[in-house]
Order: structure tokens, then C-alpha cells, then sequence
């Protein structure tokens, strides 16, 4: 993911900045999806492992990104709550 377009967009529920998910982060994100726990907004059961994905700054909300292109879609987003 292109720094530059860090620096530039923000969360569009609660405005915070966001950054890319660590490795460490994804292993427990990929683990609470193969467990059935992560549930979107939308309260479709995330089912696809992620290879990226962008954090709020404050690690509670999570935005998959597909194929280098960040879903930033309040419906797609994940509440974090106790996973990471």
C-alpha cells in the first residue's frame, strides 16, 4: 500500500487516521475469521483469510483491503473489540 495514500485517508466512520495492519495483527485477524468470529457491519460472517488490511490508529475498527485497494465502506468494517 502506497504511504502517500496513508497519509491521506481517514476512517469514514470515525475519522481517525489508519494504518497498516502488522503481521502479528493479521495472524490473530486470519485466526478469529477461520474461528467464524469476525462479523462486518453489515453482519455478513467474514468467511476469506486477509492478506492486508488497514486499522483506525486507536486498533479497534479494521477495513479489508482486496487486491491492494482498501474497502472503505462502513458496511465492510470490522469491529475489533478484544482480537487484537
Amino acid at each position: 500500500m502506497d504511504k502517500r495514500l496513508l497519509d491521506i485517508i481517514c476512517c469514514p466512520v470515525t475519522h481517525k487516521g489508519l494504518v497498516l495492519a502488522r503481521a502479528d495483527q493479521l495472524k490473530k485477524i486470519n485466526q478469529a475469521i477461520k474461528e467464524g468470529k469476525l462479523v462486518n457491519r453489515d453482519g455478513a460472517i467474514m468467511e476469506h483469510p486477509l492478506k492486508e488490511a488497514l486499522l483506525t490508529d486507536d486498533g479497534k475498527i479494521l477495513y479489508p483491503v482486496n487486491d491492494g485497494i482498501p474497502v472503505l465502506l462502513e458496511g465492510e468494517s470490522v469491529g475489533l473489540g478484544s482480537i487484537i
